[in-house]
């Protein structure tokens, strides 16, 4: 067995024509904590050490374990070679008894180890079952990990290493369980900081991922919950104290900024405990809640009719709403109050159809799609140009900083992987007939500070792309609206594999204008909005079925779920609230009239979702969930009506 401290980052293995999970790289520890992103999971708090997060472990709970086949799909036997990557802190005080930083165990109430690591009288133990079921341990006695310091390390096994027989040994992992910070006991629970841990099957991970400028912290697979943080001074790091634990404040209301990063507060009419992440309060425990009815709020007079809502929070001003406005003459953002939603910047635009908000460190970003044909840039050309805006912590506004030649963009997705933030847009045609044209990513350039193209996809009227994570696979699907001739089309859900996009799987849909992905416990759905339906000079139907799809973990594809009645759907919003799923559907046409309801679905498990709510809409064209002040609400944009509504949520 060989350990390595010093690497950088590793590219993921290629995906074989089976998508076998037992050759790619496996965040164990984002497994756990990203099942449900709103809140941590039972049984860890999250801590900071040096400016670092990392995830203490309070309980053994059930939440912190799953059975190994969720992960190794089709795999019965444990990978002969692997790697592990780890990036921990162990305190001085360490105590000299067993604590499991991860543990696989077998089957039956009482089974037995088959794998892990712990550390035991300061020392690290890598253990695994060997000949005849006797447990194996391998000491690592030149390793100092109990210094209060983070540490990052390489755990690889394989027969071109000094090995022990391990190499010879297939182990039977049928039926077996994962637990992370213990072996499913209370005696053995891990008492330090954990911030990664990732199993590589299959390979050597050190040769990939030397040399680091960060050894300490080198990330392969970090949990997002642990990334957002303020920039620190590089002495920072090196703080030996243990973070103290933070205060609890009381009281109905408080903001939540940089400066109380870590607080806690307790809301005695919510009986909630919330947590402040430097920008908003996230959700620790909280009173069950019930939806009872909804109610308007606000109707907000826009100076256009709008395509689009983006939501966001800016440190230092709250929650703001960026309004993509038909008009060439501008958009709109607005920043939320006691009294609703208020006008605060103007911004021009040129046919806005969507925005998109992202961060960088602690720099804010807004993205526009512009579909209006500006020739200010190239009088000759038919291209359009979106535009990048940051925010000024100066001048408190969104101010220019770069432009991107689109073709009537119709949306933008931002995501980050490995580290890297990129942009996709959705190109939807160029001219008035080509709508089979490349979508582009870009990616960020440290070097030039600025986006650069990366991979160019074809779509076919591309009119959305929804990013997610199953695990630590990253996907991007694609909402293909129209080719020139027929609104029904293969949409491509595609997954990232060694540094591109390649296809995943395909699904017919008609006119495809919004995917939404959401999780319910640890299941995992893509619902698609579905359009109309339309052949050559046929007739359009507008009435049509729009599609939820379940994730099958087995087959490794999404499979049907639920067919729902929808009128010319364009979006779908997915929220929570307490215990409860909603799904709220924008319906904008019926071909008849714009004047609809849009529907909220209430999950009723096997059921799928039933209708609970008919929201009366004109031209509805986005829907947006937040909350604020403890009240929750919905507000919907009108493609066909210069307004947007706010309803609030009443629970009990």
């Amino acid at each position: 067995v060989q350990v390595l401290f010093h690497f950088c980052s590793i590219l993921p293995l290629p995906v074989s024509a089976e998508f076998s999970t037992c050759s790619l790289p496996l965040d164990l520890l984002s497994f756990v904590l990203e099942r449900d992103p709103s809140k941590l999971v039972p049984g860890v708090h999250m801590k900071q050490a040096g400016g670092v997060r990392g995830i203490h472990f309070s309980s053994p709970d059930t939440a912190l374990s799953f059975p190994s086949s969720q992960i190794l799909v089709n795999c019965d036997l444990f990978p002969k070679e692997f790697s592990i990557v780890l990036t921990l802190k162990v305190t001085d005080g360490a105590p000299k008894g067993n604590e499991y930083v991860f543990s696989l165990m077998g089957n039956g109430e009482h089974g037995r180890l088959i794998l892990g690591l712990k550390f035991s009288g300061k020392r690290l133990h890598f253990l695994y079952k060997g000949h005849g079921g006797v447990v194996e341990h391998w000491v690592f006695r030149g390793t100092q990990l109990a210094d209060s310091q983070w540490h990052t390390l390489v755990l690889a096994v394989g027969s071109h290493h000094f090995l022990s027989p391990l190499t010879l040994l297939y182990l039977n992992i049928q039926g077996s369980r994962f637990h992370i910070g213990s072996r499913g006991l209370w005696k053995g629970l891990f008492s330090g900081l954990l911030r990664q841990l990732v199993l590589v099957p299959g390979s050597d991970a050190t040769h990939q991922i030397c040399p680091s400028s960060d050894p300490q912290l080198a990330a392969l697979s970090v949990p997002p919950l642990f990334l957002d943080l303020p920039a620190t001074g590089a002495d920072d790091r090196h703080v030996n104290t243990y973070e103290t634990e933070a205060r609890v404040s009381v009281g109905l209301e408080k903001s939540c900024s940089e400066q109380l990063q870590g607080q806690l507060w307790f809301n005695p009419l919510k009986k909630g405990l919330y947590l402040c992440d430097g920008t908003v309060w996230i959700t620790v425990l909280e009173d069950r809640k019930r939806l009872d009815y909804v109610l308007e709020h606000q109707v907000l007079t826009t100076s256009s009719e709008t395509h689009d809502i983006e939501l966001f929070q800016v440190p230092g001003m709250g929650l703001m709403a960026a309004m993509a406005h038909r008009s060439t003459s501008g958009s709109a953002v607005y920043l939320w109050t006691k009294t609703g939603f208020q006008l605060y910047q103007n911004i021009s635009t040129n046919g806005a159809l969507a925005w998109r908000h992202f961060s960088m460190g602690n720099k804010i970003y807004l993205v526009v799609s512009n579909s209006g044909g500006d020739r200010r840039f190239n009088k000759e050309s038919e291209a359009d140009f979106s535009v990048i805006y940051k925010w000024s912590k100066r001048r408190k506004r969104f101010v220019q900083f770069q432009t991107l030649q689109t073709h009537c963009a119709r949306d933008w997705e931002a995501f980050n992987i490995d580290e890297h933030t990129y942009l996709a847009v959705a190109n939807h045609r160029q001219g008035d007939k080509n709508h089979t044209i490349d979508s582009v990513i870009y990616r960020w350039n440290r070097l030039s500070k600025s986006f650069e193209v990366h991979q160019m996809l074809q779509t076919s009227g591309a009119y959305d792309w929804e990013f997610f994570t199953v695990g630590p696979y990253y996907f991007l699907v694609v909402a293909n609206a129209f080719d020139g001739v027929t609104t029904s089309l293969d949409s491509v859900i595609y997954v990232w594999v060694n540094g591109n996009f390649q296809v995943f799987q395909k699904i017919k849909t008609f006119c495809a204008t919004d995917w939404e992905m959401f999780q319910i416990d640890s299941r995992v759905f893509l619902v698609v909005a579905n359009g109309h339906r339309l052949h050559g000079n046929g007739p359009s139907q507008y009435t049509i079925n729009s599609t939820i799809y379940e994730l099958d973990m087995s087959a490794q594809l999404f499979v049907r779920f639920q067919d729902i009645v929808t009128y010319s759907a364009v979006d779908w919003e997915f929220f929570s609230l307490g215990q409860e799923h909603f799904l709220v559907v924008a319906n904008s046409f019926n071909g008849e009239s714009y004047s609809l309801n849009s529907i909220l679905y209430r999950w009723q498990g096997y059921e799928g979702f039933v209708p609970v709510h008919w929201l009366p809409t004109i031209g509805c064209s986005d829907w947006e969930f937040f909350s604020a002040k403890g009240e929750s609400y919905l507000i919907y944009s009108s493609a066909k009506a210069p307004l947007s509504k706010v309803f609030m949520l009443k629970t009990y």
